[in-house]
């Protein structure tokens, strides 16, 4: 299936609010090119100390995160304060931590992340042996 055969990838997310499910799903399928096309091709993504700019870095990002975590519980998805093609949306996270993220309305009318700062906290690097 290519990302053009994937009914939700086509115009991504029809509101601002539709990303945190659509991170949800993709998430826990493991499918990190999902996550990929939820972002704007130079967005960036910052997870504690870690910072990933544009698609190769967030792509290796979640590569990373997935391969060694595969829960990710739903959230409460807040509503967006919108600014025209602008807004930030708002997820709050079962143990109560706010995910705070600005989104743009894209040509096709779906909407993409710009800015993530994403409240997963990522796990340490895997310990060689």
């Amino acid at each position: 299936m290519t990302k053009t055969d994937r009914p939700d990838v086509q115009g991504l997310a029809q509101e601002p609010e539709d990303l945190a499910r659509l991170f949800n799903e993709r998430a826990n399928a493991g499918d990190v090119e999902g996550l990929v096309a939820l972002y704007e091709p130079d967005a960036v993504v910052a997870a504690g100390a870690v910072v990933a700019t544009g698609h190769a870095e967030i792509r290796r990002f979640y590569t990373d995160l997935l391969s060694r975590r595969s829960d990710f519980p739903s959230v409460e998805t807040l509503p967006a304060l919108r600014n025209g093609s602008i807004a930030m949306t708002f997820a709050r996270l079962p143990n109560g931590n706010l995910s705070v993220e600005t989104v743009r309305r894209q040509e096709n009318g779906g909407w993409l992340w710009v800015i993530d700062q994403l409240k997963i906290k990522p796990l340490a690097p895997a310990k060689e042996g």
